[in-house]
């Protein structure tokens, strides 16, 4: 049997072409027409006023806190369970990280822990909501506003899911999405910002262009840096939005097929997912020990991946404290294979393998 991956990116011939034709049009590469053609598709899919690609995910966080002047001994709540670009990017921005640990229904920030962990320093949250699923957004602005605090979301797994009908990456005052190969759609890198805030796209537009006043003329207002995207991955990117509400709804048909064929084995518990609103990024489960199972699928050709480490663990952190249910995500988490392509067939030899790991177990 061939083997089945954990994730994929999926480009097809619309790309293939797209790139071929842009390339044989004689364009320069560098953001321009197509760069701006692909940010108001992403602007106008999630409803929001501004889009501003950049070169990936962690910049874009990273800009975002620029943006809004959080720098020094400024402190930014982060979630202790999440990919560890979102505590990174604070640092590259110049402020400090504040881990804070999950809530274990939903594995996003525990609202009452953000709470006690703000002090006189504090400036941001950047409320991750990971793998498309999220507490009440509307708690979650509020405490944002009890304290005078900027909301930043990073959704970067989070693209087309969202909280009673309004899209996550758009409660914040900037929210943050990815294009990395495992997103649900890819330009190999990149990511994008998206606000309503007329000043801050400026702010954004003019930081990740070595701060300058006017695009190509050298004259600088602010400290900046080149954080531009380009128009050859922005051709990938208008072809791939086109297949994003077919594929948002593949993942979430994905979720539930993977749920009925594994409802009997009582090792595996899947996430509680609202999948009217949410469209899994990757397909979740808690299992009592992920490397046995991980191992033994991997001997069948069938990639895994284990969940995040908690960031407080890792050594460029190296923090002692408390945090028992990112601990407990990351000791007991693993993502199945998840690619969109996926076919259903594919999903049942998973779960029939799953199946025969815990029948084996005594």
């Amino acid at each position: 049997m061939s083997r089945l991956n954990q994730i994929e990116p999926w480009i097809g011939e619309e790309e293939k072409k797209a790139v071929t034709e842009y390339m044989e049009s004689g364009g320069w590469l560098i953001e321009f027409k197509k760069t701006r053609e692909f940010e108001r598709l992403i602007a106008d899919f999630v409803g929001s006023k501004y889009a501003s690609v950049v070169s990936n995910g962690t910049v874009s966080l990273s800009i975002a806190l620029m943006a809004l002047d959080v720098r020094g001994e400024d402190e930014v709540i982060v979630p202790d369970y999440t990919q560890i670009a979102s505590a990174n990017a604070v640092i590259l921005a110049g402020a400090k990280p504040v881990l804070v640990d999950i809530n274990a229904s939903t594995h996003c920030l525990d609202l009452g822990l953000v709470e006690k962990a703000i002090t006189s320093r504090t400036k941001a949250i950047m409320f991750v909501s990971l793998n498309g699923r999220s507490p009440d957004m509307k708690e979650v602005v509020k405490l944002a506003s009890k304290y005078g605090l900027y909301l930043i979301e990073d959704a970067a797994a989070s693209l087309g899911s969202k909280y009673q009908g309004k899209y996550l990456g758009t409660f914040g005052v900037i929210g943050s999405f990815s294009f990395s190969p495992s997103k649900i759609i890819t330009t190999g890198q990149g990511g994008v910002l998206v606000t309503d805030d007329d000043k801050l796209y400026k702010e954004i537009c003019s930081i990740k262009d070595f701060g300058r006043f006017k695009s190509g003329v050298d004259s600088y207002r602010v400290m900046g840096f080149n954080f531009k995207y380009t128009d050859l991955q922005a051709v990938i990117g208008i072809e791939q939005i086109k297949k994003l509400e077919w594929r948002l709804w593949r993942k979430k048909e994905m979720f539930m097929l993977y749920q009925k064929e594994l409802e009997e084995v009582s090792q595996v518990e899947f996430i509680e997912t609202n999948l009217r609103d949410t469209s899994p990024w990757f397909i979740d489960v808690l299992v009592p020990d992920p490397v046995a199972l991980k191992d033994y699928l991997e001997e069948r050709d069938i990639g895994t991946r284990p969940f995040f480490p908690p960031i407080h663990s890792e050594p460029p952190y190296g923090l002692a404290g408390a945090y028992p249910n990112s601990e407990y995500a990351s000791g007991h988490g693993l993502w199945l294979p998840s690619s969109s392509f996926l076919k259903d067939e594919n999903i049942k030899r998973v779960c029939r393998e799953i199946k025969a790991f815990y029948q084996k177990q005594p």
